[in-house]
């Protein structure tokens, strides 16, 4: 008998896509309600840095206004959703903007808790900073854990010092990596974030960068090319000194052998990105997601690829 080179799909995708995790665990797709609580950043208010990692926009809650409360940011999104989708649409409520759990844990307690028992909630995510997890906020997420679908993002975009000095990102991978193994002692679903085209950064970089993402065995990764927008420090550096900037061939290719490399059971929740048109300066042909992800399909077929090909569990 053949065995399935990769089972977690049966959309004749040859990665572990997002849309069958969520068919296989909720039974249908799941719609993000972007919702914005106002929150600074250690990078951004000057405990760690100042003025964020370069690329940073303060996150994509552009559908949402952080000066309303959170259960209402809810509903306009759920208004929102339902609208595209109808009202049998499951949604996550996705904590964005910024750093978001940089608060006390009391005060993240409400304001998590204050979607629970919302229309229509299949669970929560909450993007963070894997050193913003205090022992209180772990204790936090961990009861939140046992009441919803939880998943927590962390930005770590390179494994390599050269780059993270470069971004700004004021956060070293031994300390992400601390943050990352204490919420997963906790046995709370964890998603990774890795950017390719990061200044100075070679092929092989980004590769190695996947290869170590695969040996923390993540439960879910999100995989893009790095965006130049408008307003952000990286758009003030490529205007005075441009940096090189991967074709569109380039970033395909470079994710097909990625995906080799990640194991097969780690869910691939982004695998382009998905950014604001109206603010992208470069590169433009990130803006057109189907052709991306068309490429990356093709390319995994023309190679015989698959996520998880060369991945070894030892």
């Amino acid at each position: 008998m053949k065995i399935n080179p990769f089972p977690y799909s049966d959309d004749n995708k040859r990665y572990h896509t997002l849309s069958y995790y969520n068919r296989h665990k909720f039974g249908t797709k799941i719609f993000k309600a972007v919702l914005d609580c106002g929150f600074s950043c250690p990078n951004i208010d000057g405990t760690k840095g100042i003025g964020g990692c370069i690329f940073c926009d303060s996150g994509s809650g552009y559908f949402t206004s952080g000066k309303l409360p959170i259960p209402e940011q809810y509903e306009k999104e759920k208004e929102r959703i339902f609208a595209k989708h109808g009202t049998d649409a499951l949604i996550t409520a996705y904590f964005q903007a910024n750093t978001n759990t940089y608060a006390p844990a009391v005060k993240l307690s409400e304001l998590y808790e204050s979607v629970l028992g919302s229309e229509n909630l299949a669970g929560i995510s909450i993007g963070t900073r894997a050193d913003c997890l205090s022992e209180e906020i772990l204790d936090c997420l961990e009861r939140l854990n046992e009441k919803t679908c939880l998943t927590v993002e962390l930005g770590m975009q390179s494994v390599h010092t050269s780059t993270i000095d470069f971004i700004n990102r004021c956060c070293t991978h031994e300390e992400f990596l601390d943050g990352y193994y204490r919420l997963k002692k906790r046995g709370i679903r964890t998603c990774l974030h890795i950017i390719n085209g990061l200044p100075n950064e070679t092929a092989d970089m980004m590769l190695e960068t996947a290869r170590q993402t695969a040996y923390m065995k993540p439960h879910a990764v999100k995989i893009q090319m790095l965006h130049i927008i408008r307003g952000t420090r990286l758009a003030s550096l490529h205007t005075e000194n441009p940096f090189y900037i991967l074709e569109k061939n380039e970033y395909i290719e470079i994710v097909a052998r990625q995906l080799e490399l990640l194991p097969p059971e780690t869910v691939i929740e982004r695998i382009t990105g998905d950014g604001d048109k109206s603010k992208l300066i470069a590169p433009m042909w990130s803006a057109d997601k189907i052709s991306v992800l068309g490429g990356i399909d093709k390319m995994q077929a023309q190679l015989d690829s698959w996520q998880g090909k060369l991945y070894s569990a030892d």
